[in-house]
């Protein structure tokens, strides 16, 4: 009974005052037609991506048993760096502030994206204190001031909160999407494109540093080894230019130390470069690929707010916050009434 008595309230006030709601209405209707003709339209881009994260089929165990030889460990970091983690190292602060900070041309001078969207974002905040802070091509982040770092993340938290969209629209598939949207639609093509490729670069680094550095130490293991075999060869054949028609069998041992050395090393060299190509193999098998499916093109989603929607919302709300205030005052005079009585 309170709540229809309630009801009751709020349709009385709406029909006596009427006319207050429509001019109201009407006021905010256009203000609302305005505001939507004074927003610039939004470009969204659309690229998706297969994902293949590597490291199957290759011969693991041996290579792992190598690496523990030497002290490495390679372990397998399949887990950690694989699948959806990619959508997360695509909207991380250092793949979206690589972007910000990177160059590139509008308007025939070269920008940094930053300074491009604060640029844009100036024009409609002129009395903005971002006026002051630039990002000049070229310049160095360990060279930022504190305004220009704190400038930089906050740009950062705006890109990754609400323009910068990374999805796996079909769980059962490796197939990944990205959505960039801005009001510009070069710069909504070039940081599509940009934070792909930063986050491949970055991608195949991780998944390929253990294999990396373990193909290293093998690599100059290598070379040291085949260093010392050749060097047992040139000492045995000076051993044996100096000794040419020994008169003892003492002197044939510094050429039978000289051959046992050549045997072991040739032994141990032979070992290591098929250990090496193992190594290779399998810093070859770790590579994920990233492979494009539909590009950042142009023509892109163009996303305009309308002005029927927009002006039926601007009236909506501002008659509900007259016919709140009404209620209100009603509410606070009745009270008033009844402590005066």
């Amino acid at each position: 009974p309170q709540a229809i008595s309630s009801l009751q309230a709020i349709f009385k006030i709406f029909f006596k005052k009427w006319w207050l709601f429509a001019i109201v209405g009407l006021v905010a209707g256009v203000a609302g037609i305005f505001y939507a003709a004074s927003q610039k339209p939004q470009y969204k881009s659309s690229l998706t991506f297969a994902l293949d994260d590597g490291g199957n089929g290759g011969n693991i165990g041996n290579i792992m048993s190598l690496a523990s030889q030497f002290g490495f460990s390679l372990g397998n970091n399949s887990d950690l760096f694989s699948g959806d983690n990619i959508l997360q190292i695509m909207k991380s602060r250092r793949m979206i502030e690589r972007v910000l900070l990177s160059v590139d041309t509008f308007n025939n001078k070269p920008y940094t994206l930053i300074e491009y969207y604060l640029e844009n974002s100036r024009k409609h905040k002129a009395n903005s204190k971002i006026n002051d802070i630039h990002f000049p091509a070229g310049q160095l982040k360990s060279t930022f001031t504190y305004q220009q770092d704190s400038m930089l993340y906050k740009t950062y938290q705006e890109f990754s909160n609400k323009y910068v969209i990374a999805q796996r629209p079909d769980r059962k598939l490796s197939i990944y999407e990205v959505n960039v949207t801005s009001t510009n639609e070069k710069f909504t093509k070039d940081f599509t494109d940009r934070i792909v490729t930063e986050t491949n670069n970055f991608y195949v680094e991780i998944r390929t540093k253990k294999a990396k550095e373990t193909l290293g130490i093998l690599e100059q293991r290598v070379a040291s080894m085949k260093g010392d075999l050749n060097s047992s060869i040139s000492n045995r054949a000076a051993v044996q230019d100096v000794n040419i028609n020994p008169a003892f069998s003492e002197a044939q041992v510094p050429v039978q130390k000289q051959q046992a050395n050549i045997q072991v090393y040739g032994a141990a060299y032979g070992e290591m470069f098929k250990n090496l190509e193992l190594a290779r193999f399998q810093y070859l098998n770790e590579i994920p690929l990233m492979q494009i499916i539909d590009p950042a093109d142009y023509p892109m989603e163009k996303i305009k707010t309308g002005k029927l929607k927009m002006a039926i919302l601007f009236a909506v709300f501002a008659d509900l916050l007259i016919l709140c205030w009404i209620g209100f005052r009603n509410l606070f005079s009745t009270k008033g009434d009844s402590a005066s009585i």
